[in-house]
């Protein structure tokens, strides 16, 4: 009988209630600010560009209810940057008064989240589920993702379907999860990148058919240029990455001047570096993939914090390791917080303004350092392939 290679840790009671007390206390705190309020942010930017797109403009462009970002030492137009394979949901949003599209929008993000956190907490936590789902609760991706009438928390289910479809041999359907998140958000192909290499093809493949129907919807919905658009968009709006919400290695080397040419081949060389291990080490599925979901947001120009959400499954289905545990606190400091430091010198920002950028890279090490130790891997008798 072989020993389990997952070993949970003991429970200290006191310690355990004085930690869910502090992040029910934040998890309200953040609610009480998330709530809708009569300004639409990113939310307004995505109704421009869905009804742009129907009319036949630019969805690209900038238009009276494209979101104006001012900060202290930060003024921006923040149009919608999404792939146009998001264009068709941008469209729905339009079928409603732009205030009342926001507030369904919230709950149904809402509801996604819950019912994604309910999963992994049945599949990973049974017993042990009050701290992981209220540390899932009190995330700062969550709150600003509600804030900003974003659309991160439909595509953190998505994720969190992928990983549970690998972690249960059905990669097939883990594919087709997996392909609603590449196809809005392209940062995450490390992830399928990693599977493929580490010998784990099916869901690949299975994603990269379903992402190839996903992309060809908006050339016959709005015409090959409409990729053109967007291509120029992302080109034009590199000083973006120095917004300190910007979780990339890439945002901590602009902060401290490093632009242009450093950054990019700094990634290349992290991705060839994860390539050459995924290749070398064979890693199971699940280890594949949680170095694939840090890999994307260490390896990418842009990775908001909220794009973190997608790693909640990392911390449900492994144990915490050093690294782990700093990311998963640094991961709770509230976006307010940081951006109080838009203003500050380089340095500061480079360092406590970059926490979510720490966050990542350790994450990113935590994973590569854990090895194959998940729960249900004494159970997995196979990798799904």
């Amino acid at each position: 009988m072989t020993e389990p290679r997952f070993h949970p840790m003991p429970v200290n009671r006191p310690l355990l209630a004085g930690a869910a007390a502090l992040l029910l206390a934040l998890a309200v705190w953040s609610l009480s600010r998330a709530l809708p309020t009569p300004g639409l942010l990113d939310f307004g930017s995505f109704v421009a560009s869905g009804r742009a797109a129907s009319e036949g403009l630019d969805p690209y462009g900038i238009y009276p209810l494209t979101f104006h970002v001012v900060l202290p030492g930060f003024e921006s137009w923040n149009p919608n940057l999404n792939p146009p394979a998001a264009l068709p949901l941008f469209q729905a949003f339009d079928w409603f008064e732009p205030h009342q599209a926001f507030r369904h929008w919230w709950s149904l993000s809402v509801a996604a989240y819950a019912l994604g956190i309910a999963l992994l907490a049945r599949a990973y936590r049974p017993k042990d589920w009050l701290l992981p789902v209220l540390w899932a609760v009190a995330l700062a991706g969550l709150w600003d993702t509600l804030v900003l009438g974003q659309i991160y928390l439909p595509l953190a289910l998505a994720g969190f379907l992928g990983w549970l479809c690998l972690d249960r041999n059905r990669p097939i359907l883990a594919g087709l999860a997996i392909a609603l998140v590449v196809s809005i958000k392209p940062n995450f192909l490390v992830w399928p990148a990693l599977l493929f290499l580490a010998g784990h093809w099916r869901a690949p493949v299975a994603m990269g058919v379903a992402a190839l129907g996903l992309a060809l919807l908006p050339v016959l919905l709005y015409g090959p240029e409409v990729y053109l658009q967007w291509a120029q968009l992302v080109a034009s709006d590199a000083e973006r990455a120095r917004f300190l919400t910007n979780a990339s290695l890439a945002g901590i080397l602009e902060r401290l001047g490093l632009s242009g040419i450093v950054p990019m081949a700094v990634n290349l060389a992290i991705l060839a570096g994860l390539a050459l291990w995924a290749f070398l080490r064979k890693p199971s599925v699940l280890h594949a993939s949680a170095v694939g979901l840090a890999g994307s947001l260490v390896a990418s120009p842009l990775a908001w914090v909220h794009y973190a959400l997608l790693l909640v499954p990392v911390f449900f289905a492994g144990p915490l390791n050093p690294w782990l545990l700093f990311a998963a606190l640094a991961f709770l400091v509230p976006v307010p917080a940081v951006l109080t430091l838009m203003n500050a010198d380089p340095a500061l920002q480079a360092s406590l303004g970059s926490v979510y950028g720490w966050a990542a890279l350790a994450c990113l090490i935590g994973t590569l350092t854990m090895g194959d130790r998940w729960k249900g891997d004494e159970k997995r008798t196979t990798s799904p392939r």
